[in-house]
């Protein structure tokens, strides 16, 4: 089994199993945002600033490795012309109940986010991508194929861990609420558990993790075409569970433009 399929069949497990990044937004919310009032997160706890998203009434709006329900809907019900793509056909299953329940126009596609063969260039003004490219080892073709497909002055939303997150060995921080330094980074659930660990995980259905390197999240943006124009840091909201929490931020999001060249 490759990586890109147990990931699709461990995030169907997780929707089967009410993962909080697998339950869709409300009705309520849905409603909030016909009447204006609405906020998307791409991290747990801070909405993306309402600046970033000035004006999304008839834009077209990749929803990228983002099912689950939660931004697509609300960016349709303000009126944004939206696609959501993502490796789990339960994930986009969720996202489809909230359009039928809504009466939304939302489109599903599945595939491998570092892959938007199935896009022509430049067919989207914005892409909005939560933390979710720690789910394939490698996230620069991610940045190369969201350059590719956006438009002109496109803009990309993405957010990310921090790569530190990973130098922890996260099973004493379970145990014992501990944290321990074990990995060089960058990470590889592939690379760095013990086999052991690996088959439980494709038993339970636990999606693999890669970290990136900084120089990759950041660096590889402005390498592949992006100008960064914007950045804040976010905190866990699983504090007792991620002691690290108390002490740093521990997710990031950046908005990248592909600039007009002059």
């Amino acid at each position: 089994m490759t990586i890109r399929e147990h990931n699709r069949k461990a995030w169907d497990k997780s929707v089967a199993r009410g993962s909080p990044y697998t339950i869709p937004v409300s009705r309520e919310i849905i409603a909030d945002a016909r009447q204006g009032n609405w906020s998307i997160f791409l991290t747990p706890t801070k909405p993306v600033p309402r600046e970033w998203l000035p004006d999304i009434r008839g834009k077209r709006i990749l929803c990228l490795a983002s099912g689950g329900g939660q931004q697509a809907p609300v960016l349709a019900a303000v009126g944004a012309r939206v696609t959501v793509f993502d490796n789990s056909p339960g994930q986009l299953e969720q996202d489809r109940l909230v359009a039928k329940r809504d009466g939304l126009e939302i489109a599903t596609v599945e595939g491998d986010m570092a892959d938007l063969s199935k896009f022509t260039n430049g067919s989207f003004d914005i892409i909005v991508h939560p933390v979710s490219n720690v789910f394939v080892p490698d996230v620069l073709p991610v940045w190369k194929e969201a350059l590719r497909v956006l438009d002109k002055n496109g803009v990309l939303l993405s957010g990310f861990d921090n790569p530190a997150l990973y130098i922890f060995d996260w099973s004493q921080t379970e145990q014992r609420g501990i944290l321990e330094v074990k990995h060089r980074l960058p990470y590889s659930d592939i690379k760095d558990l013990p086999q052991a660990e690996k088959q439980r995980y494709e038993k339970e259905g636990i999606p693999f993790e890669f970290s990136h390197t900084l120089d990759d999240l950041i660096g590889g943006q402005i390498k592949a075409g992006f100008v960064i124009t914007g950045f804040y840091e976010d905190y866990d909201v699983t504090g007792q569970k991620n002691p690290l929490n108390n002490f740093m931020p521990t997710y990031m999001v950046t908005r990248a433009v592909k600039m007009t060249k002059v």
